[in-house]
């Protein structure tokens, strides 16, 4: 058994295959998962970022047909009152008709103000309002979410007449 010879793999040869190694000596896999994970990070940043901006555009963009939404109802609450002044002088006196008036206008006037701010200079002055009186903002929401949850109770119930 002499003469029988065991042929041993080189290295770099595997059943004769030769085995590709990176010139620095690291493995392949080390060298390849460090070059896409740059790549990889970045497109996930971008991912995100553009994610971020479209939020952003469409959280302004609600926020604007809002304030739009807003100033209409205000308005059109001012020609309400303004025409029901009217009969509060008919009806109660000329002294009250007077007020509903006067409550007409400064509705009004805050309607102009709304409509001519930018959306930048309401949430500062939101702001403003909620470090000046946290007390009130906190019971004006709890206030406007109560009448909003009432809304949309009543918007989802269906209407039951007993028909008999």
């Amino acid at each position: 058994m002499a003469d029988e010879t065991v042929n041993e793999p080189t290295p770099n040869v595997l059943n004769d295959a030769p085995i590709d190694t990176p010139a620095d000596g690291e493995s392949t896999a080390n060298a390849s998962g460090e070059a896409e994970t740059p790549n990889v990070t970045q497109t996930l940043k971008d991912g995100a970022a553009k994610l971020a901006k479209e939020a952003t555009d469409r959280a302004r963009t609600f926020a604007e047909d809002g304030k739009a939404r807003a100033g209409g109802a205000l308005d059109e609450l001012t020609k309400m009152i303004s025409d029901a002044a009217d009969t509060v002088d008919e009806k109660i006196g000329p002294q009250y008709g007077q007020y509903a008036r006067s409550a007409a206008e400064t509705l009004g006037g805050f309607s102009e103000q709304l409509k001519a701010k930018q959306l930048e200079d309401l949430i500062e002055d939101a702001r403003g309002f909620v470090q000046k009186s946290p007390a009130v903002a906190i019971g004006t929401a709890a206030a406007i979410g109560f009448v909003l949850a009432r809304l949309v109770a009543s918007g989802l119930t269906p209407d039951t007449v007993d028909q008999a």
